[in-house]
Parts: structure tokens; sequence; C-alpha cells
């Protein structure tokens, strides 16, 4: 069996986030290459209606890693009237090194652009999947005071929050959006490895895909016992916590170099030693974490139930996929893993960021999606600050709106549009 035939066609082969209609005969776009605050070209997509040139109001969507400069709700808004930004971020299609502080600054560029030089007065973020929990972070940052914004990664590095202009969002919407990368991957890391450096070596106790432990391969759906979850649950925790004292010690080691570096009288040391402590201040590790597609809503549709489908977004065989190169947070670097991929370091959780956020929100819930749950959509509700706060649900609907059998390939996105622009307009009328 090949990894092929294990990949979800709709989400890594043949991505849905993409125009499903033609848009030229109605919207012009331009290309953007932006320098953001600390150095970094970010580049994306500026859509805007030919028959409004300069919208007062724009739309800007992005996601950690995944492209957004066509994405699927832009068409709808560009017929209503709404300039929209497709901002790709500093990680696009890569998230080796994708510090989520960092990525703000990217974000900041964008809406300082659209503020500053297309004179837009009402900006509108679109954060969908991985984009709900980036917007929030960026909200909760912009909102507070320069002096209150984090000034260190999880990692210890400087970042410079403190000294950028962040202009908050107007509103936003959160679409078929988890909590968080770091709390996904808490939910979906294999507990059942035992030793970093040799993943095969497994505690049946806790492989998920042990039919002693209830496992039913696909079609027929598992139930599992009640202490197997709870033990499950806290034992993924302890593994994401062993990976970030790894992380750590990596990033010490590093820092020890550099003081070597610092040391007054480091330029009389012997050559050989100078070399050593320069190799080891600048040597960059890369964190392999494996067998990171094992969540137990994967195959056991009573935790959590909705009217999904067997399997995850990126694979319906996750006994397999489980075991493949592609998977969440599979290679990173000790600071990536801490601020993005760490459900108990990473700062970009929505639980933590959410509270901040007390402007218009619109959040979508797909019913069956296979990656983001009603618990999650409750949480994000729970946790919003806003009092101004609408949930639409769309029962049949999977990750990305795409179509299903005979319908039009934009059939999703319109259903959502259709609910969607109505709540837009009723707040930021053109």
């Amino acid at each position: 069996m090949t990894a092929s035939r294990l990949l979800s066609a709709t989400y890594w082969r043949a991505s849905w986030v993409r125009f499903r209609e033609p848009v030229n005969e109605f919207a012009e776009c331009a290309p953007l290459l932006l320098n953001t605050h600390d150095g970094v070209q970010v580049r994306g997509l500026h859509w805007t209606p030919r028959a409004n040139p300069r919208p007062k109001v724009a739309v800007i969507a992005a996601h950690p890693r995944v492209d957004f400069s066509q994405h699927y709700a832009f068409p709808a808004l560009l017929r209503a009237g709404y300039a929209c930004v497709g901002a790709n971020l500093r990680s696009i299609n890569n998230d080796l090194n994708c510090v989520h502080e960092q990525l703000l600054i990217d974000v900041a560029a964008y809406v300082n652009w659209l503020r500053d030089e297309c004179g837009v007065e009402k900006v509108v973020w679109l954060g969908n999947s991985g984009g709900g929990a980036l917007g929030c972070f960026y909200q909760q940052q912009a909102k507070a005071q320069p002096s209150e914004r984090l000034r260190r990664t999880p990692a210890g590095r400087p970042v410079p929050l403190a000294d950028i202009s962040m202009p908050p969002f107007d509103g936003m919407i959160i679409s078929a959006a988890h909590l968080g990368q770091g709390l996904v991957l808490s939910q979906t890391i294999d507990p059942s490895v035992t030793d970093e450096h040799n993943p095969m070596l497994t505690d049946r106790s806790l492989d998920m895909f042990d039919p002693a432990n209830g496992f039913q391969p696909s079609p027929r759906w598992t139930k599992y016992d009640p202490d197997f979850v709870i033990r499950y649950r806290q034992k993924q925790l302890e593994r994401v916590a062993r990976i970030d004292a790894l992380a750590h010690s990596l990033i010490a080691e590093r820092g020890r170099g550099e003081d070597l570096c610092n040391w007054p009288g480091f330029e009389n040391a012997p050559p050989h030693l100078q070399r050593a402590a320069v190799q080891q201040a600048t040597f960059a590790p890369v964190m392999a974490t494996y067998r990171t597609m094992a969540n137990l809503n994967y195959v056991d549709n009573s935790i959590d139930p909705s009217e999904r489908d067997y399997g995850s977004l990126l694979s319906d065989r996750p006994d397999i996929m489980n075991f493949q190169l592609f998977g969440f947070g599979r290679l990173q670097t000790p600071d990536a893993w801490l601020s993005t991929w760490s459900g108990l370091s990473s700062n970009a959780g929505i639980p933590k960021t959410a509270p901040s956020v007390t402007e218009p929100v619109a959040v979508v819930h797909a019913g069956r999606d296979l990656d983001a749950y009603p618990q999650h959509t409750k949480v994000i509700m729970d946790s919003l600050g806003s009092a101004d706060k609408t949930l639409f649900e769309f029962p049949r609907r999977l990750h990305y709106f795409e179509p299903e059998g005979d319908e039009p390939q934009n059939a999703g996105a319109a259903e959502q549009l259709a609910k969607l622009l109505p709540w837009l307009q009723a707040r930021w009328p053109l």
C-alpha cells in the first residue's frame, strides 16, 4: 500500500481552498509584496470588485501554512462589493520553522497596508481552519498595550510585537476552526510511543489501533472504554511534555554556545574551542515527531458525536496514516514546536486568546468535519469575549465546504456565504 493511496484527495492532493467559480468578469487582482517590520517579505493577492474599486471594507484571510490567496469565500464577497486579501505568511507551505509570534508581524503588515495604502476603514478577519486561532492570537496582541504584548516566544527568543503597529480587526469570521494547532496535536499525538528516538517502540496498553484495546478497522466504528479514553488523553499530554523538555534542552544547548561566544575572554581562547563554541551557538536542530495521527475521535464517533465519516482530514485509514511522513507537526525546529505544535507551551490557543475578542464574530461549524468537532465550536463560542457572536451551523458540510456527488463546485461555498453575507452587511454595509 502506497502513501498516495492513503492521502485524502480533498486535503493534501487537491485542496479545496481555492476559487470554485471564475471571478475575472467582476473582480480585479493585484499581487502584493510587503516588507514586514522584521525584514521578511510576504506575498499575497489583493482582490477588488470592478463595481467598487476602492472598498472601505476588506476581508483578509490567512493560515499559518496553507495558501489562502484564492479562498473559496472570496467570489461571493467580491460580488457583494467587499475587497479581499489572501495573505500568505512567511511559513506558507512549510511550517518547519513556523513561530506564531512572528506570523503576527506578517498579519500586521497586511492590515497596515490595507488601512494606509488602500484607505480601508474596516477590516474583517476570515479565520478558516488554523486561521481561526491565528486571528484570535493577533487580535489579543493587537488590543493589548504595546508594553503588555509578548516580548518573547515560548522558546525565549525576543519578538518585537511591542515595537510595531498592530491595528485590531473590526470583526471576525471563524470558519470550520479548531482550537489551535497545539491543542489539535495534543489530541492526535500517539501516546503509545515510548522513545522519541525509536518511534516503533510501543506501549501496547496505550495503542488505540490495537484490537486488544477495542479498535475496529474501517469502516466499523470503535467504542473505547471510558477509562481507556481518560488514560489515553492524559498520556498524550505527558508525551507532549516530554517533547517540550527535549525542545527546551536543545535550545539551552545552543544558549550555552551563545554564552561562550559572548564570554569576555572568548577571543583569546584556543581556535578549536572558538570553533566548537560558534558551531554550538549556530546549530539549528530539527525535531522529528513521529506518529501524530492518533486521535481517538477518528475511529470512535461516540467521543464528541457528529455526522462525520470515519478517519481524519488526511486519510480514512488513520491506523496506517499514523506511520506516514505526512501528518500534523511531523518536522519542526524546537522553537516552532513550542510556539505552534505544543498544546502546553503555545500562546496561540483559542481558550487563551478569544476572551480578548470583543468585536462582532460569526462562527461557522461544519457538521461533518473530520478534525474540527462540535466540542471545538462550543469552546470557541464560550471563549469569545464578544457580546455579538453568532453561530452558523451547516450539518452536512465538510471542513472546506467542498462539494459532494453531483453538486456544483461552489455549492458548499454558496450555502455558507448565503448566511454570512447578510451578517456581514448588517454590521459593515458598503
